[in-house]
């Protein structure tokens, strides 16, 4: 019940949709690079999350994340995942059905905390300004604002179904 009252106080309108849409586009034709950026600011910004992660949680340093192959593997499955909630910014159906997903594998399988999610979007959205400022203009952060709260709230309720406790 959570998501569906959400959705209401905080649908996507279609402008939103078309201005994520044609954002993103520009942003998935430099996915891989757009994604390491993105991770790689959010290991720095929260180096706490690198604790789930075998292969670079010893990594300090950019560069040596930037080169490194699990690293660029896991910034396109991110990429991945979130090109296919926005290509179905319609389908609330698919978009519930592959964030469910994410979020019970990272709840049950990978046991990282659900706030990770917040500062993950939080980091997504600071990259995607800044790479692409002259299209993140106040209305298109308004409507990735937006995008931000329906990937988390979609995850936290993945959480909450499988009976994470904090």
């Amino acid at each position: 019940m959570e998501i569906e009252r959400w959705e209401r106080s905080e649908e996507i309108s279609d402008a939103e949709k078309k201005v994520i849409q044609e954002i993103w586009s520009r942003v998935y034709a430099n996915c891989e690079d757009v994604g390491v950026s993105i991770l790689i600011r959010f290991f720095v910004n929260f180096p706490s999350a690198k604790q789930y992660f075998s292969q670079f949680k010893h990594m300090e340093d950019p560069l040596e994340m930037e080169r490194s192959l699990q690293l660029r593997k896991h910034a396109r499955r991110v990429m991945g995942a979130i090109n296919t909630v926005v290509e179905n910014l319609n389908d609330s159906e698919k978009i519930s059905s592959v964030l469910a997903l994410v979020g019970k594998a990272h709840a049950l399988k990978h046991k990282v905390e659900p706030i990770y999610f917040k500062k993950l979007t939080g980091v997504m959205l600071e990259v995607i300004a800044e790479e692409y400022p002259n299209d993140f203009t106040p209305e298109a952060h308004g409507a990735w604002t937006k995008m931000k709260t329906l990937i988390c709230t979609h995850v936290t309720a993945a959480y909450k179904e499988v009976g994470w406790a904090q």
